[in-house]
């Protein structure tokens, strides 16, 4: 594995994802032959999706590539949740600007500091309905509170058949989730099957 810190090891592109508390680290390496850093300036405003809270960030010039750090102890300080970001670049002669691209990143949360539930979103609901359904098969229960996406409501024995379809709903979300998070890590996607044949 190479060194995470190592500027030339750094992603070529905006991240998808990033912890909070931790140091986010990146570099564009396509934009120097047409904005050189000696005479440009490459920023990002990121824009919480909840609330419009906004973090500002000014990219460093190394040679010519733009470089993103931002310190752990920065970092830290920022909120979880969706942003949309983009990217700009400025010109240091007169100050115009120039929008060169735009995403979304999604900040997680710093697991070392944070209690809150680690499950998604669409683990949370699976896991409230199987709750439920499990509750209506031990046969002493006649209603059940669950949460889903459209918040909590009580549900009972006759709605079996919308639980079962939303537990097939959520099930396909988890597993989306799970097959994402393998591919990022470098597993493969658990959903794809190699098939050989041989020939006889």
């Amino acid at each position: 594995m190479s060194n995470a810190f190592d500027s030339a090891n750094f992603p070529e592109r905006e991240p998808t994802t990033l912890i909070a508390g931790d140091r986010w680290m990146w570099k564009i390496t396509d934009l120097g032959a047409d904005y050189p850093p000696a005479s440009y300036a490459l920023k990002y405003a990121l824009r919480r999706e909840a609330d419009g809270t906004e973090i500002e960030i000014t990219a460093a010039e190394s040679g010519a590539d733009y470089i993103v750090e931002v310190a752990a102890a920065t970092t830290g300080g920022y909120a979880a949740g969706r942003y949309r970001w983009q990217r700009y670049i400025t010109r240091t002669s007169d100050s115009q600007r120039v929008t060169l691209g735009s995403g979304i990143v999604e900040v997680r949360v710093n697991r070392d500091t944070s209690d809150a539930d680690p499950r998604s979103h669409a683990r949370k609901c699976l896991d409230s309905i199987e709750a439920a359904l499990e509750a209506f098969a031990a046969d002493s229960v006649q209603s059940y509170q669950i949460t889903t996406g459209a918040g909590s409501r009580s549900v009972t024995k006759r709605d079996t058949a919308e639980l079962l379809l939303l537990r097939d709903r959520y099930r396909q979300e988890v597993d989306s989730e799970k097959a994402a998070e393998n591919i990022a890590a470098g597993l493969g996607n658990p959903r794809h099957f190699g098939v050989r044949f041989n020939r006889v």
